[in-house]
């Protein structure tokens, strides 16, 4: 053994979480005499389960504070002696590297199996101090020195000399190298005489004089500058509390020195910590000479414990050493043991994305060994065995019976909200959402408007795409339920329109009008007897298809608009014969030359403005954009999808990768307008109006309601209305439930009856004005949210950023819309932007809508040997080849819907994605619910419920009945 400690009792059966490495025969050896000492492993798992909820307690719902543990060696010089921080941990380990100059990269910490033991040891002989009141280091110091006396672990005379060591001074990591690298620069950087803590100022100090031990206590009282600059503050929470682990070696010693203090109130202890954070807890080993490396690993085994949610929780609550040795034996029941000719011990282990939660530990562990399916190496054997979360969609589709009953919960749901809908709007991420949003907008605008008015022969324009587009989308965005939707114009909406306007033996906006406002009383209708109920049976398999279709087409489209015809008429070989000439009219007094020798300098422009005539086959010759408008459409989405990902690039400090991300697609559409510009062809523009006036000179803004259709259409337009109703109901639901996911973590609720509702009256005002009709657009919506993410700004060294939410609020849409209204007086301005880079912005948005849905994962799969396909959770639990008939409906689906929506009849689709819940609905025939659990989401049955909380109750039971009663059945089982 590394230490004089004797083998510990063993009351753990596995080993988990953190990995352990073997590093002798006699650990080996000492496992084995552990394991030798265990009565009943499954009495011992009922006891450390009903410990740790002793300890913690079921109701405590007071969370814990987060734990910054610094680790320090005592350093040697001759006589001098100061402790050198060596190590530190937020949530993963950072070493100071040899040469003291910089940290390491952030790792898990790997441990030795026997360092634990050890540690366990030292909780069961050393001193434990919980609860101590302690308002200074040398107060502390004597407390402790004072408890080993009175407990017999150390002499009277050795009083002074621990004191004297525990007293030096701390060296902390402050200094940087001299060659800082750019990342560095623009930072405040510390002065040389202070990066580092200075010890040449220290004396040989006689240990005998206990009077100039205290005189020269290098420990000052209050926080040095220093520790009040330290940078790595940012990384720490605010409400955090410090651990404190000292190590080392004095040849005073016989025996090792081990102590472990909780104080009753967090303090801050001067210079004992880098960083200005209270101390909560303080782990001291002294030993004897020759082990220190035994002492480093106890110190970094403690460290890590420390850190670890459910240990740390159980340090905060134990009330004597039994618990904290409880808590120990529950870190060592999860820890995973690796081999040690299977890895290599000098690798770091990188952070994981995502590591468990306390709560999802315990719950886990509980479960598992009550019910007798926790296997050796923590609870399931480390598998993810957590069956997904049923299909829930919460109280805002609840069905309340009564008349308007969910359209007045979803007013008193947003009223609380109103002022935060607009102050967290003011953050500079808003600045880069509104350019974002605006562009796509207006880009679909002016390629909705050019279409409409092909189709309807200008009745409906570009003039009032940008109209319909600003109103709607202004009103919506202020009183809608959820303001993180935006409005926009679909391609179903268009083909009706075309249709419609085809029957030439009625008035067309006068018709239109009629199915407008026929389909505001039925939306309202939809509204008022809590339609949106039905909401409820739309599962991610209709979601995904839905917004795969409207993702793919966002991408076609974009694709598709980028033909550009190339010049395959011109012949190099034959350049001299190609010739253009402005030839003078008959009346030649048009031209203001004297002669026919100076039309040849005339422009194409000036020859057409002064009424000459171009001649020549070089005339009629265009060049060739393909080229220029590929490299603007590809570099604009290229350049944004690799500045989106720049956030979590090595370069550059937080803050501006962080600027650079959310700016990403402002900054490349500016640098390809740049580049167009510089290059200076003749690419396509992006085309504004610039009167306020209707498209069509011979109609005004408002459409009368009757004089020109007979009475019998104002009653049969109904008909037709009921499919537009059909489709809005779908378009706009189906967007909400995509926006409000869960995943999204919004806080303030939905409004699924309050969006239908000013949909609905928009359609009427729309209708009145001859606007185009609005409803949810998907994929600009799901960029919206894209763009207001929030993470967390402290994240621990080596932790990823975590997902907050989204920064919810209406000032975003507002802006959007109201700039898209004003874009009119803007074209000066937008006719630079060349259209291909738009399109780039357009595939954008298609190709990041793709992303998380795990239709397109499973696609994938299909082009993947299973021995390279990702881990997904559904692969653990589905065979495969269900897995890919799942997937095979789905695509079929979805080539059903992209034919109805290429042809004539387009009319009917909003009936067939009401189709898609039948086709879910027949699935739960081919697939079993297992299967349907982790591939969609199980369908919401009422039976089904019941029999499931009647499951609930028989396992709570089943529970309760395996539990100890009491303390004194633990201690009789014992």
């Amino acid at each position: 053994m590394l230490m004089n400690f004797d083998p510990p009792p063993g009351d753990s059966e596995s080993p988990g979480l953190v990995v352990l490495q073997f590093s002798s025969p006699i650990q080996l050896q000492l496992q084995a005499e552990h394991f030798k000492r265990v009565p009943n492993s499954s009495k011992l798992a009922k006891k450390l389960t009903h410990a740790l909820r002793y300890i913690l307690g079921e109701d405590d719902d007071m969370p814990t504070p987060t734990l910054f543990t610094e680790m320090d060696t005592l350093q040697h010089d001759g006589d001098e002696m100061e402790w050198k921080e060596s190590a530190r941990w937020v949530k993963f380990e950072e070493k100071v590297e040899e040469g003291g100059e910089r940290w390491s990269k952030p790792h898990v910490s790997t441990l030795t199996l026997h360092s634990l033991f050890e540690l366990r040891t030292c909780i069961q002989t050393g001193s434990v101090l919980l609860d101590l009141e302690g308002y200074s280091l040398p107060q502390i110091v004597d407390d402790i020195v004072d408890r080993q006396v009175a407990d017999g672990l150390i002499g009277p005379e050795l009083r002074e000399k621990v004191s004297f060591v525990l007293l030096r001074k701390h060296r902390h990591q402050h200094k940087k190298p001299i060659h800082l690298s750019l990342a560095d620069m623009g930072k405040s950087n510390n002065s040389p005489t202070s990066e580092k803590w200075c010890v040449s100022t220290c004396f040989s100090y006689d240990v005998s004089d206990p009077a100039q031990s205290r005189s020269m206590n290098d420990i000052s009282d209050k926080p040095s500058t220093d520790q009040m600059k330290n940078k790595f503050m940012k990384k720490i929470p605010r409400d955090a509390e410090a651990s404190n682990v000292l190590i080392g070696e004095v040849d005073f010693l016989d025996k090792p020195f081990v102590a472990f203090v909780r104080l009753a109130q967090a303090t801050t202890l001067g210079g004992l910590t880098e960083v200005p954070v209270p101390t909560r807890f303080l782990f001291v080993l002294l030993g004897p000479h020759g082990k220190g490396k035994s002492y480093n690993e106890i110190g970094r085994a403690i460290a890590t414990l420390m850190v670890d949610d459910l240990f740390s929780d159980v340090a905060y609550k134990a009330r004597d050493r039994d618990d904290l040795i409880a808590g120990i034996d529950e870190f060592l029941d999860e820890v995973i043991v690796l081999p040690p000719g299977e890895w290599d011990p000098k690798i770091r282990i990188e952070p994981p994305k995502k590591v468990p939660s306390a709560d999802m530990r315990y719950k886990l562990y509980v479960f598992s060994q009550v019910n007798g399916t926790g296997t050796a190496g923590g609870p399931g054997g480390g598998e993810d065995e957590e069956m997904p979360i049923p299909h829930e969609l919460g109280e805002e589709l609840q069905f309340t019976g009564r008349f308007c009953g969910g359209l007045w919960l979803d007013i008193k749901r947003k009223v609380p909200w109103i002022l935060s809908d607009f102050s967290q709007g003011f953050h500079i991420q808003s600045i880069s959402a509104v350019l974002f949003i605006y562009l796509g907008c207006i880009t679909n605008a002016i390629t909705f408007g050019g279409l409409l008015g092909d189709a309807t022969d200008n009745y409906q324009g570009v003039m009032e795409s940008f109209l319909g587009t600003a109103l709607a989308g202004t009103v919506f965005c202020l009183l809608g339920g959820q303001p993180l939707i935006i409005l926009s114009s679909t391609g179903p909406i268009l083909i009706f329109e075309k249709l419609l306007y085809e029957s030439n033996t009625i008035d067309y906006m006068e018709l239109r009008l009629w199915i407008g406002l026929h389909s505001c009383l039925q939306c309202l209708i939809l509204v008022a007897t809590d339609a949106s109920y039905i909401i409820k049976y739309i599962t991610r398999f209709t979601e995904e298809g839905f917004s795969s279709l409207i993702s793919f087409i966002f991408i076609s489209d974009a694709i598709k608009k980028m033909y550009y015809p190339i010049n395959r008429v011109f012949k190099p070989d034959y350049v001299t014969t190609y010739r253009c000439e402005c030839i003078a009219p008959d009346q030649g007094d048009h031209l203001s030359v004297t002669g026919p020798t100076l039309l040849p300098r005339l422009s194409k422009k000036e020859c057409v403005k002064y009424g000459g005539a171009l001649l020549g086959n070089a005339c009629k010759y265009v060049p060739d954009l393909a080229l220029i408008s590929f490299i603007l459409f590809f570099g604009t989405y290229s350049m944004t999808v690799s500045l989106k990902k720049f956030k979590t690039s090595r370069y550059f400090p937080t803050k501006l990768r962080k600027l650079i991300s959310d700016f990403s697609i402002f900054m490349s559409i500016m640098t390809f307008v740049g580049l167009d510009m510089l290059v200076g062809l003749d690419t396509p523009k992006l085309i504004v109006p610039t009167e306020f006036q209707p498209t069509r000179p011979d109609r005004g803004w408002v459409v009368m309601p009757f004089g020109k259709n007979p009475w019998w259409v104002y009653v049969a337009s109904a008909v037709p209305a009921l499919l537009v109703t059909i489709l809005i109901f779908m378009d706009q639901q189906i967007s909400a439930v995509i926006v409000n996911r869960k995943e999204n973590k919004l806080k303030k609720g939905c409004g699924y009856h309050l969006d239908l509702f000013w949909v609905g009256i928009l359609m009427a005002v729309c209708s009145f004005l001859g606007l185009p009709w609005y409803v949810a657009a998907t994929v600009i919506s799901i960029a919206h949210i894209d763009s207001l993410k929030m993470e967390s700004e402290s994240s621990a060294p080596g932790e990823q950023p975590q997902f907050l939410g989204v920064r919810e609020q209406r000032l975003t849409g507002i802006l959007v819309f109201v700039l898209t209204g004003v874009s009119i007086f803007l074209a000066p301005v937008l006719q630079y932007i060349p259209m291909p880079v738009l399109y780039g912005v357009f595939l954008y948005m298609g190709v990041a809508s793709l992303a998380g849905i795990q239709f397109w994962e499973r696609i994938k799969l299909y082009l993947m040997p299973a021995k390279h396909q990702p881990d997904f959770s559904f692969l653990r639990h589905v065979p495969l080849r269900r897995v890919h008939l799942f997937t095979l409906v789905q695509i079929i689906c979805l080539a059903v819907l992209w034919t109805l929506k290429s042809t004539v009849a387009a009319i009917i689709f909003p009936v067939m994605i009401l189709g898609l819940m039948v086709v879910r609905k027949m699935m739960d025939l081919m697939f079993s619910q297992h299967d349907l659990a982790w591939l969609d989401d199980i369908l919401p049955e009422k039976e089904k419920k019941k029999e499931k909380d009647g499951k609930k109750k028989k396992d709570h039971k089943r529970t309760k009945a395996a539990e100890p009663e009491s303390d004194e059945e633990v201690r009789d089982e014992d």
